[in-house]
């Protein structure tokens, strides 16, 4: 096989300060980010932990649930917002209908 795929470093530090500065537990974070009904609230423990990464669409959640951008969150070298949720506005797209 190739070599594996670039990890950022900070994902799940990252991801466990988003759901920390939401106030949220991992059951609430799960239904915040709109995956109650398609997985278990163990995933986010082992996304926190490192042991499993996010797929992209699940990273889009996180951004949209802590208003940030997906960058802030994939990018190693930049920091969250100390208040979370940040300022990034998603309110304003349109989403195409699924079939």
């Amino acid at each position: 096989m190739g070599n594996p795929r670039p990890r950022p470093m900070r994902l799940a530090e990252k991801l466990l300060q988003i759901r920390t500065g939401l106030g949220l537990s991992q059951t609430q974070m799960l239904e915040r980010l709109g995956l109650g009904d398609t997985m278990h609230y163990g995933r986010i423990s082992e996304y926190e932990q490192d042991k499993r990464e996010p797929t992209l669409m699940t990273l889009l959640a996180y951004a949209r649930a802590a208003s940030v951008h997906l960058e802030d969150i994939v990018d190693d070298d930049f920091e969250l917002p100390r208040k979370l949720p940040g300022n990034v506005n998603y309110r304003g797209i349109t989403r195409k209908s699924r079939k």
